[in-house]
This record gives C-alpha cells, sequence and structure tokens, in this order.
C-alpha cells in the first residue's frame, strides 16, 4: 500500500516537473493587472464592446467618456465556412471572428496602438438530425469567440504602458 502511495508521488512530481520544464502554465495565472487608470470605450455599440467595458469596471479601471485615452473597437465581423467535404451527416464548420481596435491618446490625437485587428477562430460540428440545436450551437461559438477575443485584447493592453 505505501509503495503505491509513493509511485503516484514520484508520478506526479514528473509530470509537474515535465510540463514546468517545457514552459508551461496556466492562462491568467500570475498575470499583471490592468495598469491603465481611465479608459474610454468608442466605437461600435456590440457585445463585444459591452464585455470589454465590464471587465474593464471589475478590473478596476474607470470607463469614462472623457478618459485620457480612448479604446477604438470597430464592428465585430464573424465568418464562417464548411471543413467537411460532404453537404449530408455531421458536418466540421469554422467560425471566426474580426475585430479591429486601437488606443488613441485624447490630448494629441497620437495612437499609443495603432490599428490592429484581433482574429480569432473555433470549429464546431453540426448535423442534420437535429436541426433545432444549430442555432444555439452557433451562439456557443460566437460567445465562445468573444471571450478569446476580449482576453487577447486584454493581453494587448497589458503590455501598454501609460505615462
Amino acid at each position: 500500500m505505501q509503495r503505491r502511495g509513493f509511485l503516484n508521488l514520484v508520478v506526479t512530481a514528473g509530470a509537474s516537473l515535465a510540463l514546468a520544464g517545457c514552459g508551461f502554465r496556466l492562462r491568467g495565472f500570475d498575470s499583471p493587472e490592468l495598469t491603465i487608470d481611465e479608459l474610454a470605450v468608442a466605437g461600435s455599440d456590440s457585445e463585444l464592446a459591452r464585455l470589454t467595458t465590464e471587465r474593464l469596471s471589475s478590473l478596476g479601471t474607470r470607463v469614462r467618456a472623457n478618459a485620457p485615452l480612448v479604446l477604438n473597437l470597430g464592428p465585430e465581423n464573424f465568418g464562417e465556412r464548411q471543413l467537411s467535404v460532404l453537404d449530408s451527416g455531421p458536418q466540421e464548420r469554422e467560425m471566426t471572428l474580426a475585430v479591429p481596435f486601437s488606443v488613441q491618446r485624447r490630448s494629441d490625437g497620437a495612437y499609443r496602438l495603432p490599428q490592429q485587428r484581433l482574429e480569432v477562430s473555433t470549429r464546431f460540428t453540426v448535423s442534420d438530425d437535429n436541426l433545432l440545436a444549430q442555432d444555439d450551437i452557433r451562439e456557443e461559438a460566437r460567445q465562445e469567440l468573444r471571450h478569446e477575443a476580449l482576453r487577447r485584447l486584454f493581453d494587448r493592453l497589458r503590455a501598454l504602458e501609460t505615462r
């Protein structure tokens, strides 16, 4: 019985060391907080803009219309394409989200981050057997894409230094 416990401990420690050695780290763990005190969110009135505003507020950044920095968010552009060859049965599909954004200083109009595009994609499977669930699957994919785009946007905002 003690031998089994010891072997479990050795295997767990070995796996942990292997993962640490290859650079593995948990997403969001030990990531620095956002250093921007105030930010205005401008542009399209989309679900991503609403999620961005909520996330900024939860991280302690004040979202005000007259903030010194302006985050310009473009419209959400969703695209979908079929990956599978057959038109019947389960179909593998890919959905992409592209959102242009930039960060601009209000005082002189200089761009702190010039216009860039966030592009994320996900794959999902739909089937002709369950037509009612296809809309739900597509909406789940859209939500997943928005959250991934938001994560990447905040990674880029964390790299931005405030002066």
